[in-house]
């Protein structure tokens, strides 16, 4: 069997919930639990039996991060991986069909397409085993999973029937209640799938055929859950396959914390190594942390839970940080205390000060606690009390607290702050 995967991960006109942090690099590229996003995707792939390519699809222009990313991951998982960019966005399954020759090459018997910005513990075996048992002419089977009645809303929500799995009906974001089975935003496809792209397509061009190009939409344009999904349901053609398994998605700061903390937990059973541990002349470790070779903690440190120390960072005498992301050429001064917080690249944090957030998720076993909502702003605008976020390149002064509050790059603090946004 021969497989590829379809990664999209966008460009750089979304992903503004995510701000400040994709002010520095693109959000696929943000580090979780150690690494890249998409490298949580990619190793999810590689070891898929068949797997012979992975395909990034997106409308960043190309830089050096994502080129060092994609040399990295071949290398490590010795993969073929390329980026196709978009010369627009082109929706959730524009791209594909803008790019189907490339993705067909070779023959492939099924590709996976995978949202960049979802996290979790992917059942792509379980998915392709899946599949293959349904009936021949299948186009799609969609990875769903339970929510709340109130989280599927912001979800597209999925009714099945129960005996076959087959998808009967689809709505994205409904106003009113439709199902607690929710879209993923993962799927397997089969090259069929291609034909009602296909189609869409050629209507795309019939309704702007007349149309002043510079205010139509693009042509090319296909959402695959509006325009693909809704008229396959229950046409025997689209399936659901349920995960209880981690899942989220990764659309704020807040949940990129979500996510850290899963995806350490994960690491327990594939990649026990990655976790620090206690020793002698060593800091000390509660719970799940990750800190990177490079990184100096001072030995009377005290990490964890759910912690990441990026690279070159330095940690001094008697610091505490838990449930938080210190990226890469952090600096945190001795006695300093980081909790549900967010540290950028290169930032400065003085001695005894404290920067805390809010727990976004105080019952992690709590029913559904897998699925991150917690968003950076409220229904009506104000700041939503959450994490704290320190864009790169900022210097906290010492003996400070800063609470709830987002800080944009290159800023010099004077005092202690609680929920603002710091321009």
């Amino acid at each position: 069997m021969m497989l590829k995967t379809i990664i999209l991960i966008g460009g750089p006109m979304k992903g503004t919930r995510f701000r400040p942090l994709s002010l520095e690099t693109p959000k696929p590229l943000f580090p979780v639990a150690g690494f890249p996003i998409i490298h949580h995707h990619v190793e999810a792939c590689a070891q898929v039996e068949g797997m012979k390519e992975v395909i990034l699809i997106g409308f960043y222009q190309p830089n050096d991060a994502l080129n060092r990313f994609i040399t990295q991951a071949q290398q490590q998982f010795k993969i073929q991986i390329r980026y196709l960019q978009e010369y627009t966005a082109l929706g959730t399954a524009g791209g594909i069909y803008h790019f189907r020759d490339q993705i067909l090459a070779g023959n492939p018997d099924y590709f996976f397409l995978m949202n960049a910005d979802v996290c979790g513990d992917f059942p792509l075996k379980e998915m392709l085993q899946f599949h293959t048992k349904k009936p021949m002419g299948t186009y799609c089977t969609i990875l769903g999973t339970e929510a709340t009645r109130q989280q599927s809303l912001t979800y597209g929500c999925i009714v099945e029937n129960k005996d076959t799995h087959e998808v009967m009906h689809y709505v994205e974001k409904p106003e009113t209640f439709i199902s607690t089975i929710i879209n993923c935003g993962i799927y397997l496809c089969s090259p069929a799938l291609f034909g009602p792209l296909e189609v869409e397509f050629k209507k795309n061009l019939e309704q702007n055929y007349n149309c002043d190009y510079t205010t139509a939409p693009a042509k090319e344009v296909i959402r695959m859950e509006q325009d693909i999904f809704v008229p396959l349901a229950s046409t025997g053609k689209l399936y659901v396959y349920h995960t209880n398994k981690f899942w989220s998605q990764i659309k704020s700061a807040g949940a990129a914390i979500y996510a850290n903390r899963h995806y350490l937990d994960l690491y327990h059973k594939s990649h026990p190594e990655r976790l620090a541990k206690n020793s002698v002349g060593k800091p000390q470790i509660r719970g799940d942390v990750f800190i990177h070779p490079s990184a100096q903690v001072h030995e009377t440190a005290v990490l964890g839970p759910n912690v990441t120390i990026g690279k070159n960072c330095v940690l001094g005498e008697g610091v505490r940080v838990r449930d938080s992301v210190i990226l890469e050429g952090a600096v945190l001064q001795d006695h300093c205390c980081v909790l549900d917080s967010i540290i950028g690249w290169n930032s400065q944090i003085g001695v005894w000060t404290r920067i805390e957030g809010t727990p976004n998720d105080p019952n992690p076993n709590k029913p559904f606690a897998k699925i991150e909502t917690t968003q950076t702003f409220t229904n009506d605008g104000k700041l939503n009390p959450s994490i704290t976020v320190i864009g790169s390149d900022v210097q906290v002064p010492s003996e400070v607290i800063i609470l709830n509050s987002i800080v944009l790059p290159n800023k010099e603090l004077s005092g202690c702050y609680k929920n603002q946004i710091i321009l």
